[in-house]
């Protein structure tokens, strides 16, 4: 990639330019669309009824289901569950997992949806949890990893990459050490789903956890959760499962004790559908793409005079932060979005992750291409952050002539 692009100006009335799929992919595929608007078109309640569209809606389910156990290398497809969003995953295992007194391993990289529950838990069921520090570019201190293995913890949860700046937090021989250990590990990937390769069969993973509306393409309202079948997780939600209806308790077999009330079919239906889009481009060299693509915008925007990157050691997420001297996140983002470049500011639920980079309580701006960003729309940001810096030194020397 040219590591020199054309700076200038943003036109007003140019296209927006959406950099911000650390938070959802945007725009959907046409596919993905099309599926939504069929299901909601044609599918009724899958599991509760004989009509057409029950049927129609329990295959589609099952479909995407055993799509998405390929997808994760997951052997069973039972043993995967569809939730609300990866934040409700997390909350089941969390809740439902660990128990009074138990021990947990963490990072200081950890999104809200681990953090706060973790406090919870701590406060109420006095779990220990053993927040194991991270560097100021968001790795991993090994040592310290290690340390808090022994003796072993009950759970290891672990974020696979920050949505904060990038960083691959648990890589290959993080999860190794974890199974060294035997210790359990619950990791989220809802920045890495669909971005980088993940297999819970190599990594002998305990839990996955990710969103659908993220790497994988679908939309908003679907969660993906996988439990190995030695893991013990009660359920955090109980009630109707479509199973077992004569029992006053909940069924105990899977995927139905994780799945009850209507699950979200269109929206599920539509994951399926991020996944095939995701075949039919080639998912890897997408994902590959993504994160060249993050690097270019990290190398271009530290040259620019006045912007502070935090560039992680080891990348496995898009998310790229930065933050510009003598201005709030908050009013770079604005600018951006007045010039038509969605980013994203602030702590981005993740305070525990700004205070290990050193952003707190300001936050950073936060830029993050996605599966149909070009490197003309990076460089379009980039002529934008440019642009800015430099209308508020013409500002600056201005009062300054005038004082």
């Amino acid at each position: 990639m040219n590591k020199t692009p054309n700076r200038g100006r943003t036109a007003q009335n140019d296209p927006e330019i959406y950099l911000d799929h650390a938070a959802t992919s945007f725009p959907k595929p046409k596919g993905v669309i099309k599926e939504v608007a069929w299901a909601l078109e044609v599918l009724t309640s899958p599991g509760r009824g004989h009509s057409r569209g029950a049927l129609q809606a329990a295959a589609t389910l099952e479909s995407a289901r055993n799509k998405a156990a390929r997808f994760f290398g997951v052997a069973d497809p039972t043993r995967l569950v569809f939730t609300k969003s990866a934040t409700e995953s997390l909350n089941v295992v969390l809740k439902g997992f660990l128990k009074r007194g138990d021990r947990v391993v963490t990072t200081s990289m950890e999104h809200n949806a681990v953090a706060r529950p973790l406090s919870r838990l701590a406060a109420t069921r006095d779990v220990q949890v053993i927040r194991v520090p991270c560097s100021a570019d968001g790795s991993l201190d090994g040592d310290a990893f290690r340390r808090a293995l022994d003796p072993p913890p009950s759970l290891a949860v672990l974020v696979h990459a920050s949505n904060v700046n990038g960083a691959l937090v648990a890589g290959s021989e993080v999860l190794a050490l974890c199974r060294a250990h035997g210790v359990p590990v619950l990791l989220d990937a809802a920045q890495t789903a669909g971005l980088l390769p993940i297999d819970v069969t190599e990594h002998d993973l305990g839990m996955l956890a990710c969103s659908g509306h993220k790497g994988l393409l679908g939309p908003p309202g679907v969660g993906l959760l996988y439990i190995r079948p030695d893991v013990q997780v009660e359920p955090l939600i109980e009630g109707g499962t479509g199973s077992r209806s004569e029992e006053w308790v909940q069924p105990r077999h899977m995927p139905d004790c994780f799945e009850s009330g209507t699950p979200n079919v269109p929206g599920i239906a539509g994951v399926c559908a991020g996944l095939e889009h995701l075949a039919s481009i080639g998912g890897d060299a997408v994902g590959a793409r993504e994160l060249d693509l993050a690097r270019y915008a990290a190398e271009n925007l530290e040259g620019i005079p006045g912007v502070r990157v935090y560039r992680p050691a080891v990348r496995g997420g898009n998310a790229v932060s930065f933050t510009v001297k003598g201005m709030s996140p908050v009013d770079v983002a604005m600018i951006l979005a007045a010039s038509g470049i969605a980013v994203r500011a602030g702590l981005h639920c993740a305070p525990w992750a700004h205070q290990t980079l050193g952003t707190y309580p300001e936050g950073t701006v936060r830029l993050s291409p996605g599966w149909c960003t070009t490197q003309a729309d990076v460089d379009a940001a980039l002529r934008a952050v440019d642009a800015l810096i430099l209308r508020r030194r013409r500002r600056i020397r201005g009062r300054e002539k005038t004082s």
